[in-house]
């Protein structure tokens, strides 16, 4: 589209959309670089005495599960508030899940970190159960990464007023996937139950 000055008019749907993809960006890398870094120095205040002491359930992901529950119930009352068109409740429980997220990530990043064996021979990390534990803890952190990406997205376009009463699926959407990825962790615990 064009004006008589044969100038171009820009698309303000475009220039919103590309704000909301660097916004979401920089929350992501910020959330991702301080739930890495929090874990690091966790690991490191633990120190080495702490690795492969709790092969199949660390301490950690007792935390981690709290922490996942409060997160579904942060976004069960964003939804909620949305709905309600109360916005400010709404990102406060958006901004809730996201900060939930990372340090679930951080203490996912620890108990892993506590299920590796000190010994590093290919028979001591193949045997038993942890390879194996460990193999759906990491599947499900990689799943929860890309839950916390949608929250960061849809945290991006909450702060551009981008939601209300009658358009809230993103945030339906978001919460949702939360809900099912906690029952597959209530899942992983199971498989922790039966293991222990």
């Amino acid at each position: 589209m064009t004006l008589v000055t044969g100038k171009p008019v820009p698309d303000r749907r475009t220039e919103g959309l590309t704000r909301q993809v660097r916004r979401a960006v920089g929350i992501a890398l910020v959330l991702m670089s301080a739930s890495a870094g929090a874990a690091f120095v966790a690991i490191r205040i633990a120190g080495s005495g702490l690795q492969g002491a709790f092969p199949v359930f660390p301490p950690p992901f007792v935390l981690s599960t709290l922490l996942l529950l409060f997160g579904s119930y942060a976004m069960h009352r964003a939804v909620s508030a949305v709905r309600r068109e109360r916005q400010r409740p709404f990102r406060q429980w958006l901004l809730a899940a996201l900060v939930t997220g990372g340090l679930f990530m951080t203490t996912q990043l620890v108990g892993l970190w506590m299920m590796l064996p000190r010994e590093r021979s290919p028979a001591a990390t193949s045997l038993g159960a942890t390879p194996f534990v460990m193999v759906l803890t990491v599947l499900h952190a990689l799943h929860f990464s890309v839950a916390v990406l949608i929250v960061v997205f849809v945290v991006s376009k909450a702060l551009d007023h981008r939601y209300d009463h009658e358009y809230h699926w993103g945030v339906t959407f978001a919460a949702w996937f939360w809900h099912f990825l906690g029952i597959v962790w209530l899942g992983i615990l199971a498989v922790f139950a039966i293991i222990w």
